[in-house]
């Protein structure tokens, strides 16, 4: 009986241990809107669409775009609705789009849309650009559209040419957002423009980096790593290795699937610069 009564104890001390540890272990929830800053509402009679981006506002070249989707009578916030976007250019003599992702959730629980939108070049007095988002609730079809802000970027951070195959391509420097005195991880976004309203990614090529320091005698750096795919409709993935601060040109080269240069020039005494590149100060 006191064998018995003992392992009761026991057990009930366990239990009792484990329910506090179980307690304690609740975590903090999450905070979707960590590194996002609010730049613009879009309001329709029902909805309010709330654009959130890292650091600052819409620029041209890439950019990572989240939304969330506010009830206007009841102040929620939207998780179960699907959601297409289409950015258009109106320029003085033709409209156009852009490369463009599709919209992805984290998880069903979360309430912000994500993707990205390549600019590949800026607004101006007479020319804009606006936003089209549509979106299905429970069956139901809305849609709202605005004139967004999409002012040039300080550095050259994507750049548009015709290749030697005759197709037009968009290279966007996608990351890091912070480069520091390391070797980077670098990711780029490659694209083709299929139409004036179509821009896939372009899968299996090559994206060849050259940083170069044109104020430091026009110096690179080693250790770089040429940018590949690691996922078939995915961004190129690389190595990029900056040695101090200041102002880099990363000279590039596109070549296809069968290794064939379609644009850009390898950096030599004589070619200082490729034709292509991206630029990057810290």
């Amino acid at each position: 009986m006191k064998i018995q009564f003992k392992k009761n104890i026991i057990l009930i001390v366990v239990a009792l241990a484990f329910a506090s540890c179980s307690s304690d272990s609740t975590e903090p929830a999450v905070n979707e809107l960590d590194g996002l800053t609010k730049f613009q509402e879009i309001t329709n009679t029902t909805h309010t669409i709330e654009l959130y981006k890292h650091m600052s506002g819409l620029e041209q070249g890439f950019n990572e775009v989240a939304f969330r989707i506010k009830d206007n009578v009841t102040g929620q916030y939207v998780k179960n609705a699907t959601a297409t976007w289409m950015p258009m250019m109106h320029m003085t003599s033709m409209i156009h789009s852009c490369p463009k992702s599709k919209i992805e959730k984290e998880s069903a629980e979360t309430t912000l849309y994500k993707g990205y939108i390549v600019f590949q070049m800026a607004q101006n007095a007479t020319e804009y650009w606006d936003l089209k988002i549509d979106y299905t609730i429970n069956g139901t079809a809305f849609s709202v559209t605005s004139k967004i802000d999409v002012p040039a970027s300080l550095k050259q951070r994507v750049t548009t040419f015709t290749g030697t195959d005759g197709v037009r391509y968009i290279v966007a420097y996608a990351e890091p957002h912070h480069p520091k005195v390391a070797i980077n991880d670098i990711e780029v976004g490659v694209f083709k423009m299929q139409d004036m309203m179509t821009f896939p990614v372009v899968d299996n090529f090559k994206l060849k980096i050259d940083p170069r320091m044109p104020s430091m005698g026009n110096h690179s750096s080693p250790n770089n790593v040429d940018l590949t795919q690691t996922v078939v409709g995915g961004l190129y993935n690389g190595k990029m290795s900056l040695t101090m601060t200041g102002y880099w040109k990363i000279n590039l080269q596109l070549l296809n699937a069968n290794n064939e240069v379609l644009k850009g020039e390898t950096i030599t005494d004589a070619v200082p610069a490729s034709s292509i590149y991206f630029e990057l100060e810290f």
